[in-house]
């Protein structure tokens, strides 16, 4: 399920390589994650990585994003 390739491109015979690129899973939760950041004060989340667990918020932020992700994979099927 999330080794679907988002933006595949086949090899053409030419000079240009084939080239998987990022999963469909990976390509959603990027997008997720621009969602999340923007509803974020972003100056409160770095504050609180570097004040408490580093990278703690920001970890929990792409976590998010996955989850997301896994959603849209899993909406996929249906």
């Amino acid at each position: 399920m999330s080794d679907i390739p988002a933006f595949p491109r086949p090899y053409s015979g030419t000079s240009q390589f084939a080239q998987v690129g990022m999963t469909l899973r990976d390509y959603f939760a990027a997008k997720a994650m621009q969602s999340i950041v923007s509803k974020y004060d972003m100056v409160s989340v770095f504050e609180d990585c570097e004040t408490k667990e580093p990278n703690g918020m920001l970890i929990l932020l792409a976590k998010d994003a996955y989850k997301l992700a896994d959603a849209m994979m899993k909406a996929r099927e249906e």
